[in-house]
């Protein structure tokens, strides 16, 4: 025997059936009003009338009215700040240590109280405290809890077991129950609550360390509260009902986890003269054990006499109150006990008391469920059984006491000399033991099984029927009817909302119980019990089975009960109970009524439930408004019912060849026909006309009473009108002629024919008869004579000489190949030529056999008996079918078994033998493989099966798991295809081929099913009628689907086909439609897949529901609109347009409802298509930048939108006669202009003839001082390098700023320098001089938030709610969104906000990561509709600034470790090789620079001085500096400072006009050196500045560096100073001056040269740099670099975009252009140097050959090309292979997964958490927040996946808190 098998199952102490979805409202059931809340539903309640029903949800309390569900009232009640270890805030003397943050309030109860017109609402926050809510408005509260002065208005004391009353955790259960008893004065109303325990040491209290539970002590699992709003308010909700321990029951603290009791519903039940309380729950499987299972449990508990009954049972005598554990007793509830090894359904999920029995319904999400039955009389035997057991005759095997309650007595059962009282029986005593557990489970067969989730139950008992209604986890309602047996006899469903769950609780109306509430997971459904106005006829009524539904005989028509006239008194209605057999019908005494006869009245007799009719006025119906006056028998027992019949010349005409027709008849009261049956009028005369050649055998065979009569050859009614006639009474006394076999007759002979009668009798006028042969047929017989020419069908000696068995005397004519009449009777010729093959089919068959193979030829035997055992295959035998020869031409003999494989011809051997040209062949056919190897479940899927020798055979099957075939099969030699059929489970199954029934070849191919494909989406769900829009289809499994067609049922005019794209996208075009469907409801559309209707697996239909109830309903739908319609601007049929032109439309649209976008319309002038630009709701833009010149001068203008296309107007190409007068006139000004220009020639030409000698001299002047120059240049490039190389110190320290500081400078680029002037205070000077280090106070990096201590704690907490919204991906991303859609919020402030945000979430790079992801996805998704290639180009969004900081924060370890050194390097050389030649103070131009705009284009000799300088400072005394003659003394002192302090900061260096320098001319004399003093020269009116040279200072000299007390500044950039040369602006003013009249000419291009020595210099320090970015170390290059390329390319894929080059171009954008350009040119960012404005020039350069070698265009460059770009022009080729090469070698690489990228973000967290302070960036994003606030809420309202969230109430909630707090503070201030 099998075991039996334990399911964590579901019941329903009355159990919920599988749901289909229909299209309509099933006719047992029907939505007739529903309300849908925006958050999910937690409890509804009625009140007594039904004219109220309260709906609680999470945050939200709703006031409904009934029955039409209209919202009365609306209440929040959440989000609070809560915590569940925090005392509830109405505890007045509770603090807490803990947080509260903003928690989503969860219903656990709501129980109206009509007798004291309160609501009892409690939530799950606050310890799941109370509210008494006003039942008249639900937003009021009635009373207000806790009290502030109790009745003798003293202080109320308020204990936490008060305010602690239902479960506060959203997934712990709490049920309730309100009762009072009238006996006390006032109404003493209690409050029963039974919830889950939710403190330390449950699932549901918060995992941390914390030990403090408020819930043990103050919250018992069961509990009776007093709840009396009239008397004393401080006693409410508290437990003093004498004592108060007894009236809770609270599971002790060690046993908790082996009682974890989960509540399902409590409820009243009156039985045995008490009331009782009874709470349905489920005891939780432990964890820690293995065996551990869930169980349900039923407790009751007793409440008194029913008249008096309280929840804490007082009696009426005001006697001592009943406690709660003295009475309580639970048993265990088993749901599927009944035969061994079937199921057992062990979680309870829903009950519903009904009058005599329990129904229960285990279950829980996709698993099975069943409907169990408990009868209340059997639970109260079971307790008294055992509370006897446990008191009078112990037994420990039935009941025990249990001690895991504190409230317990505590031992166990023992047995007392006592008699028990009934009442002790029910309820137990203080002096027994209590509580009691009864240990042998109740059980039940379930009455119904569901294989998947059932979730609730409600009951009716309607007309002799149990309907149970049963809600499932999926939305659906089913209606079960169950007979008095308990046994289903019908089923209906309904979808209340798909995929929502319905609660566990149903509600009848209170008003009208044939309407029943539901609530589902986010709606409230006031649903009909039946629809019966579906079933048209008594017999369908009554069929269906449903209880409430019965035929109204007077009204016609299947109704409820009430809803029937006079349905109280008999016979108006029936129900189905009665049974079908009780429907209404008649009987008309006489229903063959003969048209011969008189008939004066009809008689009716009326059977079924009938109202009697006395009295009744009547008619009868005859049809085509023909009525007589009907009336009924008087004191008849049996109803019957005259008439008078129809009048003759009304009778209705005969159908054609019919002797008779059916009329119907009705009685009709009232103006309906309640009653109807039919009669027939027959006509005999017409029997024996309509048959005239049976006319006998007709007549006497007929139903009718007719009569043959032989006299007149007639049939007749009457047989008295032909009595002189022999009487014939049946067919068989009808003369005849008697059939007999007739020899075959051949053409041209003559036969004599005899002719046998039967039943002739005939007189003396048998030869009159005979002449009227010919005009009527007296006699018939249906015998033949075969006549037969042997000329015919005859075409060879075997066909001829076998006419023989036929009887043909045949004979064949060898010499004239002819068969002809035997006629003289000579000998038939036995022998025919040989068999003549023509042709065998097929030509192969496999070895075993069995294949049927046909014969075609001639000769080929006279019958089947000569080719038996002669056909052969070689020597093989092969067995003729008999049923398949064709004499002579045709074989079809069966091939026999081969013992190897071989090929020979076909012989026949009939006398002859004859072969076939042809060879037939054995073969092996081999089977190879399948493909696709997998498919859907469904089955559709083609496969091709490859193999070899598999056309061979007459007969193939493709079997798969050998017992379903593949279809539609074709095959060729090498290929089988054929289509896969359904399969039931999901597995991969053998495929067998099987040739001629035999063996299977190769059965080791596999097919492996797996689940159908699901379509989860449809976008857009809008379409034009003319179709052909593209709807994207979103799911999964879409791979394994060949094919997929789109159709529209009924309305649409043809399907579409769609195309796959990848696993979980399909496209399909919308199909067209007729206008019928403009403006009407959605379109529902179906989809084939694999040539099979989609269905949801979910929809399945089940062999167990109704017929009516499998029709399929579309789970999608397209709403149509009209096509839209265009019109040019002016509505003009006509445009002009000139050729060569650009060409610009303006299209207007009439508004329409389809959303389209851009790429949805297509516009065409001819077949040039026009280029979208704009599109909005009205116009729309677009322009051709091409020549329209063609040969035709109209082109039409069409826009098309899917299918639909619509010429607007004609474009009109005109201008060529004004073309030709333009170029007339353009030709005359030319020659006129040509004339001019020869004489001015003339004229200068010998002007310039008198200047060349001139210019001669001045050239050869300008050569020598050229050649020079070159070889100045020369010289210089050939050592320069050694000499920077070896002067280039690479041993001194990298001066590497902070991570800190590096960000700051990077995110806030254009602040930085603002902070340094407005944070760095002037004491840092002082510092800086004695080489302290200076620290940047950037607010950012402040260790402190600056605000008012007064205003600090909400403001804490408001910008940690902040903070928290931030963290919600949806909210930042819309927050992000809608600031970029308004156009005050500018770039600058895009930029700001990224950078805030990346410090905000600094702490959660991995969270910032996926957020800069999702944004980037949008930003592609944009772009890539319009020019791809531009992306990421500028910083313009949030998310491109977003990216360059996350590439600064994840580059920085790598810059420092990696490129750091090189770029120092390369920083260092620019400066000494700047620094190597002369410099202008002024213009700051160099002899040695990159950049052609800081060339010193003069010819300024410089020398070198070796300076001997002491400076006591940054840790040196003295040393030897170099400096140039022509250096001002500023640029002295910024050497020799530089020389000392080389290994610090620049931070911490001294200015140069803090320090002076002292030269020292000999040992008495010293000067302080400056850039102006007394002694400067004056020159062109203008002071130069001091140089090295100008105070003769000589080689060696020794100079003295010491701090100032005062700073020099005496240097100012006014327009008095020159140095080496006059600034350009000056140079023009002056030009004619003396000295510059004299000055040399010289051409200034020609010191460009000295940038290629600067060039060469720097070569290596360059390439050095560029190979330390673009390489790869140790085979790994920048986690970053590898995880970002990775997600451009995924990105790239996903769109199709396959250009190589939009790829180079996405990751250059990314990474060269927006980090490393940024890094090349502001090396501020990353050291601490001092950046001049020519190191920025130089710098320039060299980013430019960065992006040029980054770039993929070709450079087009030529002499006028800018020298920043020809300087590196040859390198840059060999640079852009390294780039190439760099970023193949990346994607080449193994990609990164999602753990290595978040471990490494985390890292990059983790080590500079501490950097910045959050607040001030949170505090700095919420100025933005404030004030777009209006658009932020819009945004998050308007998004679908933040609408039906609290994410708006939380930022409505910052903003309050915030600005209440600035007000503050402001005012303070």
């Amino acid at each position: 025997m099998a075991p039996r098998e334990e399911r964590g199952a579901n019941k329903v102490l009355m159990a919920p059936l599988l749901l289909l979805l229909l299209p309509f409202p099933s006719r047992g059931l029907e939505v007739q009003h529903k309300f849908i809340s925006p958050t999910l539903t937690n409890n509804f309640a009625l009140d007594g009338s039904g004219a109220k029903i309260y709906l609680a949800a999470v945050n939200r309390l709703y006031q409904l009215s009934g029955p039409n569900l209209t919202l009365e009232v609306e209440e929040q009640v959440g989000p609070a700040l809560d915590n569940p270890l925090c005392h509830a805030p109405q505890l007045p003397q509770a603090s807490c240590e803990h947080r509260r943050r903003p928690t989503d309030n969860y219903n656990k109860l709501l129980q109206p109280d009509p007798e004291q017109g309160i609501v009892v609402v409690c939530g799950s926050i606050y310890q799941g405290f109370c509210q008494l809510r006003s039942m008249d408005n639900i937003s009021a509260v009635a009373v207000s809890f806790p009290p502030s002065a109790g009745a003798s208005g003293d202080q109320v004391t308020v204990f936490p077991s008060m305010l602690n009353v239902a479960a506060n955790h959203p997934n712990a259960s709490t049920v309730g129950l309100v009762g009072g008893g009238s006996s006390l004065p006032p109404p003493d109303t209690r409050l029963l609550v039974g919830a889950t325990y939710t403190g330390f040491g449950s699932p549901f209290f918060p995992r941390n360390q914390s030990l403090e539970d408020h819930r043990f002590e103050n919250t018992p699992e069961i509990a009776i509260r007093a709840l009396n709003t009239r008397g004393d308010l401080a006693k409410l909700f508290t437990f003093d009902i004498n004592p108060s321990d007894d009236n809770i029951f609270k599971i002790k603290q060690g046993a908790k986890e082996r009682h974890k009791l989960s509540f399902v519903r409590a409820f009243l039940h009156r039985g045995g003269g008490s009331s009782y309380a009874y709470l349905a729950l489920n005891s939780e499987a432990n964890a820690r054990e293995k065996e551990s299972h869930s169980h349900s449990l039923l407790a009751r508990i007793c409440l008194g006499d029913p008249a008096e009954a309280t929840l804490n049972g007082s009696s009426g005598g005001g006697g001592e109150t009943k406690k709660l554990t003295e009475s309580y007793i639970q048993m265990g509830l088993q749901c599927g006990a009944a035969p061994a090894g079937g199921d057992i359904y062990n979680r309870l999920v829903s009950v519903f008391p009904a009058s005599a029995a329990l129904q229960a319904a285990p279950g829980a999400s996709q698993q099975p469920s069943a409907l169990c039955v408990f009868r209340f009389a059997e639970i109260e035997e079971a307790i008294r059984v055992a509370r006897n057991s446990c008191f009078v005759a112990p037994d420990s095997g039935l009941v025990t006491v249990l001690d895991s309650v504190v409230q317990g007595t505590g031992p166990a059962c023992e047995k007392r000399n006592i008699q028990l009282q009934p009442e002790q029986l029910d309820c137990g005593a203080a002096h027994l033991q209590h509580p009691l557990s009864i240990l042998r489970p109740i059980k039940a067969t379930p009455v119904f099984d569901y294989h998947q989730s059932l979730t609730s139950v409600a009951v009716s008992s309607v007309n002799n029927y149990t309907v149970v209604f049963l809600g499932t986890a999926n939305g659906k309602l089913l209606k079960i009817n169950l007979n008095s047996a308990m046994k289903v006899i019908s089923k209906k469903l309904i979808s209340v909302a798909y995929g929502e769950s319905v609660h566990p609780i149903m509600q009848f109306d209170p008003s009208d119980s044939t309407y029943l509430y539901v609530m589902t997971s986010y709606q409230v459904a006031r649903v009909k019990v039946a629809a019966c106005n579906g079933y048209t006829s008594c017999t369908d009524c009554l069929a269906a089975a449903d209880a409430y539904c019965g035929w109204c005989t007077m009204e016609t028509r299947c109704s409820l009960q009430h809803d029937c006239v006079n349905s109280t008194e008999p016979n108006f209605w029936t129900s189905a109970s009665e049974g079908v057999d009780r429907c209404p019908s008649m009987t008309i005494m006489t229903s063959e009524i003969n048209i011969d006869n008189e008939n004066q009245d009809m008689i009716i007799q009326i059977h079924g439930n009938i109202p009697s009719l006395n009295g009744t006025k009547m008619y009868c119906d005859y049809g085509n408004n023909i009525h007589t006056i009907a009336k009924v028998a008087a004191k008849s027992l049996s109803q019957f019912v005259y008439c008078n019949f129809l009048p003759r010349k009304k009778y209705p005409a005969f159908p054609a060849n019919q002797d008779h027709v059916i009329v119907q008849t009705a009685v009709r009261i009232n103006g309906k026909n309640i009653v109807w049956a039919n009669f027939t009028i027959y006509d005999c005369k017409r029997t024996g006309n309509i048959y005239p050649k049976t006319a006998c055998t007709s007549c006497l065979s007929t139903k009718w009473k007719c009569y043959w009569c032989t006299r007149k050859y007639t049939c007749i009614s009457n047989i008295t009108q032909c009595e002189d006639s022999p009487q014939m009474n049946n067919r068989t006394d009808c003369p005849r002629i008697i059939p007999a076999s007739l020899a075959p007759v051949s053409t041209g002979a003559s036969q004599d024919i005899t002719v046998s009668l039967a039943n002739a009798v005939f007189s003396k006028v048998i030869q009159i008869v005979a002449m009227y042969w010919a005009s009527r047929c007296l006699l018939f017989s249906s015998g033949s004579v075969e006549i037969y020419n042997c000329a015919t069908g005859s075409t060879d000696c075997s066909q001829c000489l076998g006419r023989e068995d036929l009887g043909h005397q045949c004979i064949w004519s060898e010499s004239s190949s002819s068969c002809r009449l035997n006629s003289e009777s000579s000998p038939v010729l036995d022998t025919c030529p040989a068999p003549e093959i023509k042709k065998i089919e097929p030509l192969s068959g496999p070895r075993e056999g069995g294949t049927l193979l046909t014969i075609r030829g001639r000769n080929m035997g006279r019958r089947f008996s000569d080719v038996i055992n002669t056909v052969k295959i070689g020597s093989v035998t092969c067995l003729p079918l008999r049923d398949r020869y064709i004499v002579s031409e045709e074989i079809v003999c069966q091939t026999g078994e081969a013992l190897l494989p071989f090929s020979d011809v076909v012989t026949v051997n009939v006398s002859k033998e004859g072969k076939s040209r042809d060879r037939y062949s054995y073969v092996v056919p081999v089977v190879l493989s399948v493909a696709p190897g997998t498919g859907p479940k469904a089955g559709g899927t083609k496969v091709t099966i490859r193999g070899k020798h598999l056309s061979v055979g007459s007969e193939l099957h493709v079997l798969v798991n050998n017992t379903k075939q593949c279809t539609d099969l074709i095959r060729t030699d090498t290929a089988i295809t054929c289509t896969m059929p359904p399969m039931e489970t999901t597995a991969a199954v053998p495929v067998c081929v099987q040739f001629e029934n035999k063996s299977c070849t190769n059965d080791n191919i596999t097919f492996k099913y797996e689940k159908n494909p699901s379509i989860k989406d449809i976008t857009p769900k809008r379409s034009p009628i003319s179709g052909g829009r593209i709807i994207t289809v979103k799911g999964n499994g879409f791979l394994m689907v060949q094919n997929v067609s789109m159709v529209l049922h009924s309305i649409g005019k043809e399907q579409t086909n769609c195309k796959v794209h990848n696993d979980t996208v399909i496209t399909c075009p919308s199909p067209a439609a007729s206008n019928v469907t403009m403006g009407n409801k959605p379109a529902p559309v179906d989809f084939y897949i694999n040539g099979l209707l989609y269905r949801d697996d979910r929809l399945a239909p089940e062999e167990n529901i109704h017929p009516e109830e499998t029709l399929h309903t579309s789970k999608f739908s397209l709403e149509y609109f009209a096509d839209p319609q265009f019109f040019t601007a002016k509505k003009e049929k006509w445009i002009k347009h000139h050729p060569g032109e650009p060409l610009t439309l303006v299209i207007h649209k009439e508004p329409d409802n389809l959303d389209l976008e851009r790429n949805e319309y297509q516009v065409k002038i001819g077949l040039i298509s026009c280029e979208i630009q704009i599109v909005s709701d009205k116009v729309i833009h677009c322009s051709i930048n091409e020549s329209l010149s063609t040969s035709e001068r109209q082109l039409p203008v069409t826009i098309q939108v899917g299918k639909f296309k619509q010429t607007i107007a004609m474009l009109h190409l005109g201008g060529s006669e004004t073309a030709i007068i333009v170029s007339i006139v353009i030709c005359s000004i030319l020659l006129l202009l040509s004339v001019v220009a020869l004489f001015v020639f003339c004229t200068k030409s010998r002007r310039a003839e008198r200047y060349w000698q001139k210019t001669l001299l001045q050239m050869e002047e300008m050569e020598s001082q050229i050649r020079e120059e070159i070889r100045k240049g020369f010289a210089e490039l050939q050592t320069d390098m050694t000499d920077l190389t070896k002067e280039l110190n690479r041993s001194q320290g990298i001066p590497f700023l902070e991570y800190k500081h590096f960000v700051t400078r990077t995110f806030f680029p254009k602040c930085s320098s603002l902070y340094e002037e407005r944070y760095v205070l002037p004491s840092q000077h002082l510092n800086s001089q004695l080489g302290c280090p200076v620290q940047e106070t950037h607010p950012l990096l402040l260790g402190e938030w600056k605000i008012p201590e007064n205003c600090r704690p909400n403001m804490e907490e408001g910008i940690a709610l902040f903070s928290t919204l931030l963290n919600n991906k949806h909210f930042l991303i819309v927050f992000v969104h809608a600031l970029e859609q308004q156009k005050d919020f500018a770039i600058r402030d895009r930029c700001n906000l990224a950078s805030l945000l990346t410090i905000a979430l600094h702490g959660k790079l991995e969270y910032y990561t996926s957020i800069m992801k999702d944004l980037l996805v949008d930003l592609i998704d944009a772009s890539a509709s319009k020019n791809p290639k531009l992306m990421l180009r500028r910083t313009e969004s949030v998310v491109e600034k977003m990216l360059t900081n996350w590439m600064s924060i994840c580059m920085y370890s790598f810059l420092r470790e990696t490129v750091g050194e090189p770029f120092f390097l390369l920083l260092c050389a620019i400066k000494q090789q700047i620094n190597k030649g002369s410099i202008d103070a002024i213009t700051g131009k160099a002899r040695y620079t990159l950049n052609e705009e800081w060339l010193l284009r003069e010819n300024i000799e410089a020398k070198p001085r070796n300076l001997n300088v002491s400076f006591q400072g940054c840790g040196m005394d003295s040393l030897s500096v170099r400096a140039m003659d022509t250096d001002t003394l500023s640029q002295v002192k910024e050497k020799i400072l530089e020389a000392f302090c080389k290994n610090v900061p620049y931070s911490q260096w001294p200015r140069v006009e803090d320090v002076d320098l002292e030269w020292f001319a000999t040992s008495t004399e010293s000067y302080i050196l400056r850039d102006l003093d007394d002694t400067s020269l004056v020159e062109d009116g203008r002071k130069k500045l001091n140089t090295l040279a100008h105070y003769k200072i000589p080689e060696g000299a020794s100079l003295a560096m010491s701090l100032s007390d005062k700073k020099d500044t005496t240097l100012s950039r006014g327009k008095f100073l020159v140095c080496l040369v006059l600034p350009a602006d000056e140079l023009t003013e002056h030009k004619k001056s003396h000295r510059q009249s004299h000055r040399k000419k010289v051409l200034p291009e020609i010191y460009l040269t000295r940038l290629l020595s600067t060039k060469g210099t720097l070569q290596k320090f360059l390439d050095d740099l560029f190979k330390a970015i673009l390489s790869i170390r140790d085979d790994r290059p920048p986690v970053a670099v590898k995880y970002f390329f990775d997600f451009l390319e995924e990105q790239a894929e996903k769109r199709g975009i396959s250009d190589p080059d939009t790829l180079h171009i996405w990751k250059t954008n990314s990474l060269p252009l927006r980090f490393w350009v940024n890094i090349l040119k502001n090396p501020q960012f990353v050291f601490d140097i001092d950046k001049t404005d020519h190191i920025d020039a130089c710098l320039s350069v060299i980013a430019q050959a960065f992006i040029d070698a980054c770039s993929i265009s070709d450079l087009q460059l030529g002499k006028d090309s800018p020298t920043n770009k020809l300087l590196y022009a040859k390198e840059i080729p060999e640079y852009r292979k390294i780039v190439q090469r760099y970023y193949k070698q990346i994607r080449d690489m193994p990609p990164l997964s999602e753990q290595e990228m978040n471990a490494h973000l985390a890292e990059e967290s983790r080590k500079y958490r501490n950097e910045f302070n959050t607040n001030v960036a949170m505090a700095e994003i919420y100025k933005y927040a404030k004030k777009y606030r209006t658009q932020v809420m819009n945004a998050l309202d308007s998004n679908a996946a933040t609408k039906r969230t609290p994410l708006q109430h939380k930022f409505e909630q910052v903003i309050a808190l915030m600005e209440d707090n600035i007000y503050e503070c402001c005012s303070e201030a």
